[in-house]
């Protein structure tokens, strides 16, 4: 029996229950949720038991989007009834406790290295909310003493499951479009612009806080996708920039009730460089106007026999097909069972089932700590390649060679 603590109650913890509870309605029995830890007492009083605590928060998204900033209110009590789930106001008392033996982390950024460093130590198994850390040295020392310890540490990536992904990475590894030549996704503006607090989190746009704005909180996303469509990415040429500089939060009337300065981008342009000669483009921005700019057909993948465009797949032979329906057709039952285990749809219930299987056989989860590691050295390599006004390889940016835009964060919290 794996005893789970939680440590960060905000919205995005309804997701994660959510997958939780697709696991137990499953007959998945094998782990309890038996702590949770949030700064104000109330907000881990929110999740803990029906019934009891405070309202739900209002949801920042329409539930319509599928959002995971948009699941609903979940309470541990509506999958397990058989603890008595502790409640922390201190994640390392909760750490030393000696009450769990693994963690999910969902706090904000700042601290997922040093959450790390303490349950590590305390020989504890890790899953991390995206991005891994607020650093790339940061992350790397997180992969580190995880492997020198022992324990599993993995990151909360939802792209990797998403089914359009499985998909289209399918169709690459299978040949459908032959070799990838060029991959193009992205935006401009729609969500969050052109001025909104990002997801009604402050901290977004503070450096420090956040690392960096959509270049870091979007772009692990973005390279995680097209790390794991196209392949791994060998460099980036690309330009960032703050173009709202003051951000507001409004209440339901549309009064501004705050402004908050951004420290952070909230708008980028990247050329990605694969490593087997494939080049990539991405456009992201919260800032602009309210209806988004984007690319047609994107996300898509255009190789030397076909396309994925549109959420079609087109081949060499003039077959044009829907993706999903080459897709399900394809399928072998052993990759069906290896990418959906259960007939899971829901990306936070699997990563939490390949996470608590990758506890029981001492390996990595498939989202696993160097993944997350190697995405956010990608996602970084926007900003440091915007900084230095030069194409940056992944490898100057995993090794600190480049790391003029980190500098910052990493003297702040006495990583060099």
């Amino acid at each position: 029996m794996v005893r789970i603590g939680i440590i960060g109650c905000g919205r995005i913890l309804n997701a994660h229950l959510q997958g939780y509870m697709r696991l137990r309605e499953l007959g998945i029995d094998d782990f309890r949720i038996t702590a949770l830890c949030a700064r104000q007492e109330s907000d881990a009083l929110m999740f803990r038991r029906r019934g009891e605590g405070p309202p739900p928060r209002p949801p920042v998204l329409d539930p319509a989007t599928g959002d995971p900033l948009a699941a609903p209110h979940t309470y541990l009590s509506d999958f397990q009834d058989d603890v008595d789930v502790a409640v922390y106001t201190d994640y390392r008392e909760l750490i030393a406790s000696g009450t769990v033996d693994a963690i999910n982390d969902l706090t904000t950024l700042a601290l997922h290295h040093q959450i790390a460093a303490l349950a590590i130590e305390a020989g504890l198994h890790l899953l991390t909310q995206k991005p891994l850390a607020v650093s790339v040295r940061a992350a790397r020392q997180m992969v580190d003493a995880a492997a020198a310890r022992g324990v599993t540490l993995g990151v909360f990536e939802n792209v990797r499951q998403i089914k359009l992904v499985r998909a289209m990475a399918w169709a690459v590894r299978n040949g459908l479009i032959g070799e990838p030549q060029v991959a193009v996704m992205g935006s401009l503006g729609g969500l969050w612009s052109p001025d909104i607090v990002v997801a009604d989190t402050p901290w977004r746009h503070r450096k420090l806080l956040g690392g960096g704005g959509g270049s870091i909180d979007i772009g692990v996303h973005q390279m995680h996708w097209q790390r794991y469509v196209v392949g791994e990415i060998a460099a980036v040429s690309a330009v960032a920039r703050t173009l709202v500089p003051e951000r507001r939060r409004r209440d339901a009337a549309g009064t501004v009730i705050e402004q908050v300065t951004a420290e952070v981008d909230d708008t980028y342009l990247a050329t990605l460089r694969f490593a087997r000669g494939a080049i990539g483009q991405l456009w992201w921005s919260w800032a602009l106007g309210q209806d988004a700019l984007g690319i047609e057909g994107a996300p898509a993948v255009l190789g030397s026999a076909g396309a994925i465009r549109g959420g079609e797949v087109l081949t060499a032979d003039g077959m044009r097909r829907p993706l999903l329906e080459v897709f399900d057709a394809g399928l072998s039952p052993d990759e069906r069972e290896a990418m959906f285990p259960l007939g899971l749809s829901d990306p936070c219930a699997i990563q939490n089932l390949d996470w608590l299987r990758a506890i029981a056989a001492g390996r990595d989860p498939e989202t696993s700590g160097r993944e997350g590691l190697r995405d956010l050295a990608c996602a970084f390599a926007i900003l440091e390649s915007s900084l230095a006004r030069r194409e940056v390889s992944i490898d100057e940016v995993l090794s600190g060679a480049v790391d003029g835009y980190q500098r910052e964060i990493d003297e702040h919290y006495g990583l060099v």
